[in-house]
């Protein structure tokens, strides 16, 4: 007699528990290799009070992922307090955010276009769209794929009343108040709760990235999602560079277009030219590199999980100490000038002299031979 006790039920196999919870919600669920979030549609979700779609980035990571949240004319979101961890970047219209702290006190922030913030883990807030005309676009990079997966528990992510107050950060935080930490090109930080503008903030110079180049980072409630903006000054583009999946790139302003590719694979490039609210997700170890063609300087930011203060992988540890900003030749991951494609200036100089933009990468390039190469 067999004893063996046959299960009817289908086995437990390869199951994402973020993509089944994406399957019931009732907004869209959109794919792609860069959207813009200006643009999605987005439909009514419940579960926040506000409209909204979940947007997932081909080259997106394991541990965090894209909501787009749209906030009708003068409507405000649910009372809301979970245990992922994200960050709100404003993409469009004006409004206010309230958060109640585990004290009872509560601060509220007035946001605009191009503000960033990120509420403490777990505390109460709420969104208010201060237009009573004009919806205003949300687009919040979190960390909720990694818990979902982990715990399978959504009441335990959403309704866990526990109290992390030092998280918080001093109240004028969340005005806009923070503390430089210098600590060299690259990894110096700015610690807040709160950017009421990105485009005007002073960055700090980072000239391995690239001539002109300037960035600064972010450290947001205490947070282990990392984020950075770098600029571009006019007549000059970044050096290519590439890293882990999972860097969601938002562009916040300026004119120009990014290239992405494989090594080896140089005739499958693909081309993205910017717009504001334009988000794309590089692939793993996929080359990317950004040019200006404007008259004015460009920026975008950059949302990832862990940060140079927080880097939870070993991957990034190794990025952030010398990794992202040194040659693939001497075991980093960037390629300096004289190592990209052949043809990236050329065909960046040839934009550039069509608009009547001065190019100021002249002791770089032989701009003269090219020219005449034409």
């Amino acid at each position: 007699m067999d004893d063996t006790v046959k299960n009817t039920a289908d086995p437990v196999f390869l199951h994402d528990t973020f993509l089944a919870w994406c399957d019931k919600q009732p907004v869209p669920v959109i794919e792609g290799f860069g959207m813009d979030l200006s643009k999605i549609k987005a439909e009514p979700w419940d579960l926040y009070g506000m409209n909204g779609a979940i947007c997932l980035l081909k080259g997106r990571d394991d541990f965090n992922s894209i909501f787009c949240f749209e906030l009708p004319p003068g409507s405000k979101s649910r009372d809301i307090h979970h245990l992922y961890e994200e960050i709100v970047y404003v993409i469009d219209g004006y409004g206010s955010t309230q958060i109640e702290t585990p004290d009872g006190d509560k601060h509220s922030f007035e946001w605009g276009r191009n503000s960033l913030f990120s509420v403490p883990l777990n505390a109460k807030y709420q969104h208010f769209n201060g237009s009573g005309t004009e919806p205003a676009r949300l687009a919040t990079v979190h960390n909720f794929p990694f818990l979902i997966n982990m715990f399978r528990n959504e009441d335990f992510i959403f309704n866990t009343d526990r109290d992390f107050s030092e998280r918080l950060g001093p109240n004028g935080y969340f005005q806009g108040e923070g503390q430089m930490i210098e600590i060299r090109p690259g990894r110096h930080q700015w610690e807040t709760n709160f950017v009421a503008d990105i485009t005007n903030f002073t960055l700090k110079s980072w000239a391995e990235r690239g001539k002109g180049s300037s960035s600064l980072r972010w450290v947001l409630s205490d947070s282990t999602m990392g984020c950075h903006t770098s600029q571009i000054v006019p007549g000059t583009y970044k050096k290519a560079h590439r890293h882990t999946c999972g860097t969601n790139v938002f562009t916040i302003d300026g004119e120009g277009y990014s290239i992405l590719w494989y090594e080896g694979k140089e005739d499958e490039r693909v081309r993205i030219d910017w717009d504001h609210g334009v988000v794309v997700t590089p692939p793993e170890q996929m080359f990317h590199q950004h040019f200006n063609t404007g008259s004015t300087p460009s920026r975008y930011l950059a949302v990832q999980f862990g940060t140079v203060r927080y880097p939870m992988l070993a991957a990034k540890v190794k990025k952030w100490t010398s990794g992202n900003d040194t040659s693939i030749k001497k075991g980093g991951s960037q390629l300096e000038y004289d190592e990209q494609p052949s043809d990236h200036h050329k065909i960046w100089l040839e934009e550039m002299d069509r608009k009547g933009i001065p190019s100021e990468m002249g002791e770089i390039f032989d701009e003269d031979k090219i020219r005449a190469e034409r």
